[in-house]
């Protein structure tokens, strides 16, 4: 009787342990895997999927094909759920910061249809376009980032190394110097003699920022303003409608719920106001009026793709749509995003003009004052 309990002990701490070590492990790979190693894993299973290898196999080929990565270690647990006979879907499905809900599901729908390696195909393609529109994202944000970042630079350089030195000069005609000079000296010795104090206070307000925009309100804020602003609400509405479209597209168009499409459409688009025109989506089709309905009644999407929607609907044609609609806002989304970048360009040019202006007068101004002073 002992020895039974202590075995059945046992096997619960082995349970304990390997739960545990599931759990660091489903950690590690979320944290590490990166959309290019899905992108790789889904081309390279595609194509051994397309040679007529069977599922398992082409696992055990990829894991040998990786070597020692974070990615071999989800394979190991592909290939650990499919040999217990577990479902591909429901493997991928057990990771879910890896793969996302459409992921899985186009999935799902291709192994009760046998057509899998076409969908990975497929969802290969999604990921190159949405890989191919995150660089041009970064492309297009990084020339205006870079300025802000040395505009920075120079005014810390300045007020930290410049300043100083002149103020000892300045302090004679220090009631004849113009306010904006005045300033700056404040900020040069807020700067040099209480530093860490202000490295605590700006520590202070990131994290209470940070703590902010982790609430609802904050999150709603940030969200309303992506969709408020007249410059950038027409990229985040395209960039959202490409998102969506692309996911109905590829979900509807390969034999997956309409419901469950719209609820993956839903974890994937990031804004709460756009959201809720996903969940009215829903709910009309809940009432039986339909996805067209939907777009028709929001205020994000154009009369025109409304229309192309309702036709796609009534002639059966709603996924070929929805792609093609898809292809279409992301072209406009490059076109708006190179226009938006060449047009911030100068702008931030501008500013670091001025800024350099404001510096410079604020220095040479009380120079010629001082020289007066001194003839």
């Amino acid at each position: 009787m002992a020895l039974e309990l202590k075995t059945e002990n046992t096997d619960v701490v082995d349970r304990g342990r390997r739960s545990g070590w599931e759990t660091l492990n489903n950690f590690r790979m979320g944290k590490r895997i990166t959309n290019r190693d899905r992108m790789f894993f889904t081309e390279q299973l595609a194509l051994l999927l397309e040679t007529g290898t069977n599922l398992h196999a082409s696992l055990q080929a990829l894991r040998r094909q990786v070597g020692d990565t974070p990615l071999a270690l989800l394979i190991e647990k592909l290939i650990e759920d499919v040999s217990e006979g577990k479902t591909f879907s429901f493997a991928l499905s057990r990771h879910p910061t890896v793969f996302s809900r459409t992921y899985v599901n186009v999935i799902a729908a291709s192994e009760a249809g046998g057509f899998m390696h076409q969908m990975l195909q497929q969802l290969q393609e999604m990921e190159e376009k949405r890989d191919r529109l995150r660089s041009t994202l970064v492309s297009a944000l990084a020339y205006p980032v870079f300025l802000i970042l040395f505009s920075i630079a120079v005014v810390i350089f300045v007020l930290a190394v410049v300043f100083p030195k002149f103020a000892e000069l300045f302090a004679s005609i220090e009631n004849q110097l113009p306010v904006t000079t005045k300033w700056l000296m404040s900020a040069s010795d807020l700067l040099v003699n209480h530093w860490p104090w202000l490295l605590l206070g700006i520590g202070l307000v990131m994290v209470l920022m940070r703590a902010w925009l982790l609430t609802e309100s904050g999150k709603l804020t940030i969200d309303r303003t992506k969709l408020g602003l007249p410059g950038l609400r027409s990229i985040f509405v395209k960039l959202y409608m490409v998102q969506s479209l692309r996911v109905m597209g590829l979900s509807m168009g390969n034999g997956v719920g309409v419901m469950d499409t719209l609820q993956a459409c839903r974890e994937l688009i990031q804004n709460r106001l756009f959201e809720a025109f996903i969940i009215d989506v829903e709910t009309r089709v809940r009432q039986g009026s339909g996805i067209a309905s939907g777009f028709a009644s929001s205020s994000f999407v154009p009369q025109v793709v409304a229309q192309m929607v309702t036709t796609g609907e009534e002639t059966g044609n709603l996924s070929k749509v929805m792609r093609r609609l898809a292809d279409h806002y992301e072209k406009e989304l490059e076109r708006s995003l190179t226009l938006f970048s060449k047009m911030v360009e100068p702008v931030m040019l501008l500013v670091m003009g001025l800024i350099v202006g404001l510096l410079a007068s604020s220095l040479i101004l009380p120079i010629f004052k001082l020289s007066r002073a001194v003839q």
